[in-house]
């Protein structure tokens, strides 16, 4: 799919992934603050290879790929 498909999704809170990512279990996701967060608005942020949460910004190739994916877990 591509990437306004893909953002769709993460605003319903889906994980999303990219067939072209090379790392194992990598996946972005929308963080929705609460009345405890220190952040005000939603952002995005990627899970990493090393199991490492990161703030997390679409490059041109990720917004023009049209690999994106539901990020599976298995």
């Amino acid at each position: 799919m591509d990437f306004s498909n893909a953002l769709q999704h993460l605003k319903d809170e889906v994980k999303m992934q990219r067939k072209g990512w090379n790392g194992k279990g990598m996946y972005i996701q929308i963080q929705i603050p609460d009345a405890n967060s220190k952040m005000t608005l939603p952002y995005l942020f990627m899970k990493t290879a090393d199991d490492m949460f990161v703030p997390w910004l679409a490059s041109q190739t990720d917004m023009l790929a049209d690999d994106w994916c539901i990020y599976d877990d298995i």
